[in-house]
């Protein structure tokens, strides 16, 4: 991280790339959920634009949290990758139960037989989510960790 680029740079151009990267997530992931079949388009439009504004809610909750319990004075600087490794693990853990919550108890989504399935005893979630929650995060702080400071 260059020395110059502030914990402000550095949140605000994690929270782009992380905008980004779930944006495309969403879209690319849609066929593993039942809307892609049984939802019109304005519906299928409507779920990529509101699950995108969720996760990007939940990366930046993520990225504080992870900053209050990680966080160093000369942040991202100090601590970089302590913070990073919290709010990966926090945003799976949201994601295990927000998905199990949201497929399992409330049925407000269901996947479709394409979607992979993580069995954890009686505890069971798609991959595709956790795997989203494991790989945009991630790549988001490698890109920022390694972004010029007015990138």
């Amino acid at each position: 991280m260059p020395a110059t680029t502030g914990w402000i740079v550095t949140a605000r151009q994690y929270l782009v790339f992380s905008l980004l990267g779930h944006a495309a997530w969403e879209i690319l992931q849609l066929p593993l959920y039942t809307i892609w079949t049984i939802g019109t388009p304005g519906e299928q439009v409507f779920a990529v634009a509101h699950c995108t504004v969720g996760d990007v809610m939940i990366a930046a909750s993520c990225l504080f949290a992870a900053w209050l319990m990680s966080g160093r004075p000369g942040w991202p600087q100090v601590a970089f990758g302590q913070v990073a490794v919290t709010a990966v693990v926090l945003g799976v853990c949201y994601t295990g139960f927000s998905e199990w919550l949201n497929v399992a108890i409330r049925g407000a989504w269901s996947y479709s037989s394409w979607m992979p399935i993580v069995r954890l005893g009686t505890f069971s979630i798609g991959l595709s989510p956790l795997m989203q929650w494991i790989l945009v995060p991630a790549l988001a702080f490698l890109v920022v960790r390694t972004a010029k400071p007015d990138a």
